[in-house]
């Protein structure tokens, strides 16, 4: 066989494909939909207003950490009045640096925006391949910390959905805004869970499984999520930018929540 490569590291392939099937349709929707996020969550980051339909905040901006947050949002707030920006600002930073860093993320946007290479069997289009060993990408290597700060996270974002059991007037309540924070919230727990640092954290550095049964019992159970951690990655992506679209349209009066008492 001949040494021919299109870059170092990747597979010998001469021709452009191996392919007959539509396998550029795969990268095209990742890059479809994940560009369709940036482009909202930026602007939903930057824009600064409407996250906040008592009792319902958006998981953008919860929790609200700075003086300038809008009232009844910033229980937790310390960044003093210099901090000028979005509130949402102070907070996105852990979930996209823990979905960038993501593994399953990392093969959807190499494919999809770096081509490197958008599918199995079709060749590297760079002229160099070097992986994760130098900078910006060896940065990857900080995802499992961005795991730790994200379940952080998850805890404030379960706490901000409970509070949805509440009346506007006054009482205990529940809406259709309750049942959105909530999902969202279990989806996130889940992406976490299933992901490949919470099974690495569970059951890594163990050579004999039978003398840490807990520990193993738990690893199995992580890796059957992790199964399907592909799928939880993108349905809770989704459903994220929802629940803020949902908390948007009744701060801005666009719509009405629907309570069921």
């Amino acid at each position: 066989m001949s040494d021919v490569r299109t870059a170092p590291g990747r597979a010998r392939i001469e021709a452009a494909t191996l392919r007959n099937d539509q396998w550029w349709r795969s990268p095209l929707i990742t890059f479809a939909v994940l560009f369709a996020f940036i482009v909202y969550a930026t602007w939903a980051a930057f824009v600064g207003d409407n996250y906040f339909a008592e009792p319902y905040i958006s998981p953008f901006y919860a929790p609200c950490l700075a003086d300038i947050c809008v009232e009844g949002t910033g229980q937790l707030a310390f960044i003093g009045e210099w901090w000028k920006l979005s509130p949402a600002l102070l907070i996105l930073p852990i979930p996209l640096g823990f979905r960038l860093t993501c593994y399953y993320y990392r093969k959807a946007y190499y494919r999809a925006f770096w081509l490197s290479p958008p599918a199995c069997g079709v060749a590297e289009p760079h002229k160099s391949y070097t992986g994760e060993t130098r900078f910006p990408l060896v940065l990857q290597n900080v995802h499992r910390y961005f795991f730790y700060l994200g379940l952080v996270l998850n805890g404030f974002l379960t706490y901000e959905a409970f509070l949805g059991f509440t009346d506007p007037e006054g009482g205990i309540g529940m809406g259709l805004g309750t049942l959105v924070l909530l999902v969202n919230a279990a989806l996130l727990w889940l992406y976490s869970v299933s992901c490949h640092s919470c099974r690495n954290s569970v059951g890594g550095r163990i050579n004999n499984f039978s003398k840490h049964p807990v520990r193993y019992w738990a690893w199995t159970q992580v890796s059957k999520m992790n199964a399907y951690h592909m799928q939880i990655a993108w349905v809770s992506l989704v459903w994220v930018a929802l629940s803020d679209l949902y908390v948007r349209l009744l701060a801005s009066g666009t719509i009405t929540d629907l309570r069921f008492f």
